[in-house]
């Protein structure tokens, strides 16, 4: 397992942090994740051999939030 630590730019509410945990947690390969709207970041822990940092951070700019790793 893979664990990295993402700045998230975008997010307005509490609300929007649940919405990008439930996408990651959803998400092939994830078998972990948090998410904070009031320090503007999120941890994953993932199965590199399942799923990539790109397209982590691709589901959540999909969302219409930047991601980048810290």
């Amino acid at each position: 397992m893979t664990k990295i630590k993402l700045s998230i730019e975008g997010m307005h509410c509490g609300s929007c942090a649940a919405g990008i945990k439930m996408i990651l947690d959803n998400t092939e390969g994830v078998k972990n994740s948090w998410v904070d709207y009031k320090s503007k970041e999120g941890e994953t822990e993932f199965d590199e051999t399942k799923v990539k940092v790109e397209d982590i951070i691709k589901s959540i700019e999909d969302l219409g939030y930047k991601a980048k790793i810290l």
